[in-house]
Formats: C-alpha cells, sequence, structure tokens
C-alpha cells in the first residue's frame, strides 16, 4: 500500500492494520524516518517537502512491486509525507511483513535505500543561515547501488 499524504500518521495503527488479520505474518520491519534538528553546522527550523502528484505516487507503486518481486512478503507500506515539518515530525513510514524475518529486513532496507533516491521529492531546509535544497547524498546512491541486478 502507498499514500503521500500531508497528514501525520500514527506508527502503531499504521501496522496493526499492516497485520491485522494475517496469521501467516512472522516479521515485521519497520522504519520512521523524522525531520531533524540540524544538519552539519546549520540549525532546521524547518523542511519542506515537495513532490510531484502523480508522478510520485506512481514511482512509488513501482518500487514497491519491485520489493515484493525480490521477496516473499504478505504485505508491505510505504506512507510518505509533503508539506511543511518541523524537527521531530514523522517524514516516512516504510513497513514490510513476511512469515521470515530475513525477508521482511531485506525488503524493508531496499525500499528505503530507494526511496531516497528513486522517489520524486524534494526537500528543501529552512536553517537559520538561509532556506537550501538538500541536495543528493553520495552515500545513498551507494546504498542503492548494492540493491542492483
Amino acid at each position: 500500500m502507498i499514500r503521500v499524504q500531508s497528514a501525520d500518521f500514527d506508527v502503531g495503527l499504521e501496522l496493526k492494520k499492516l497485520t491485522e488479520g494475517n496469521r501467516q505474518i512472522g516479521a515485521v520491519t519497520s522504519f520512521v524516518g523524522l525531520v531533524r534538528d540540524i544538519t552539519g553546522e546549520d540549525t532546521i527550523s524547518a523542511m519542506i517537502l515537495e513532490h510531484y502528484p502523480g508522478m510520485t505516487e506512481k514511482q512509488l507503486v513501482d518500487i514497491e512491486y519491485e520489493a515484493n518481486q525480490r521477496w516473499d512478503l504478505n504485505s508491505s507500506l510505504i506512507i510518505h509525507r509533503y508539506g511543511r515539518l518541523g524537527p521531530g515530525d514523522n517524514i516516512v513510514l516504510v513497513a514490510c511483513a513476511s512469515s521470515h524475518r530475513e525477508s521482511a529486513f531485506d525488503a524493508c532496507h531496499f525500499l528505503i535505500d530507494w526511496l531516497k533516491t528513486k522517489a520524486p521529492f524534494w526537500k528543501l531546509e529552512e536553517t537559520s543561515d538561509g532556506d537550501r535544497w538538500v541536495e543528493a547524498n553520495t552515500k545513498d546512491d551507494i546504498a542503492t547501488a548494492r540493491w542492483r541486478k
């Protein structure tokens, strides 16, 4: 399941809905990304996340589909927020449910790495030294490369 939304989410409730009624699930892994209040030397007062509606959802569906092709998942979930978020706010929830932990861990890790580099979101940080766009990170590209077939 994919959701792109401005509203916050309740992690516990989302995980409960992901597994509800499915007794084949033996493992659930999740990742929650939060807005930090500092980057490098600068204090962040807010982060504005922008996306291209329609294109973003399609890309997330493709990424989730890829994970489901590679690993035996019972269910998966990607929730990504957009809009103006403050330090401590939830940005993203990725969760994977499987019969066994290894598939759940690997798929969740894959989804996080691919979201960082493949999902069309743009981040603007509001800092004490002015606003600036977050640029691609070489470490994220390296992390994604290990999942290429």
